[in-house]
């Protein structure tokens, strides 16, 4: 039986010839809850680079400002945080026993000990705020979590 002509033919779409490869498919971009934006990365990085200089009150800042807006930021600035506060509390031990130790001749030795854990902790801001420009969700080694 032949097909009735009052239906028409199936409407063809054109095709678009690539001459370095087969054709894109075109598939919905899903944003990931996980998903990072430029701004959120730069401030990730702030919050690290500033601890350098501003100790806790520069992360602090960026963390209470951007905590709600964006779950990356978050993230590093309370490990800025951890970790700052963490060195504060394992400078005031060992400074405190250099002191005590100091009246026997034993707490020159940990002078260096306490220098070493500045370079240290410079070294790790430094790696952490790379690491937030990457996109990557870096966490300190040896931190307590406060937060």
């Amino acid at each position: 039986m032949d097909e009735s002509p009052a239906t028409p033919p199936p409407l063809r779409q054109p095709q678009v010839t690539n001459p370095y490869g087969p054709p894109a498919l075109q598939q919905p971009v899903i944003q990931s809850p996980y998903a990072t934006t430029e701004d959120d990365r730069t401030m990730a990085m702030l919050c690290h680079l500033l601890s350098i200089l501003t100790w806790f009150v520069g992360p602090l800042v960026i963390w209470l400002v951007k905590k709600d807006s964006s779950r990356f930021v978050d993230h590093h600035g309370r490990e800025s945080l951890n970790f700052q506060l963490t060195v504060f509390l394992a400078s005031i031990c060992l400074g405190a026993m250099a002191f005590v130790l100091m009246f026997f001749f034993i707490g020159i030795l940990l002078i260096p000990v306490l220098m070493a854990i500045s370079v240290l902790a410079l070294v790790a801001e430094i790696m952490a705020a790379i690491a937030a420009n990457r996109g990557e969700w870096h966490r300190y080694p040896y931190t307590i979590r406060f937060f």
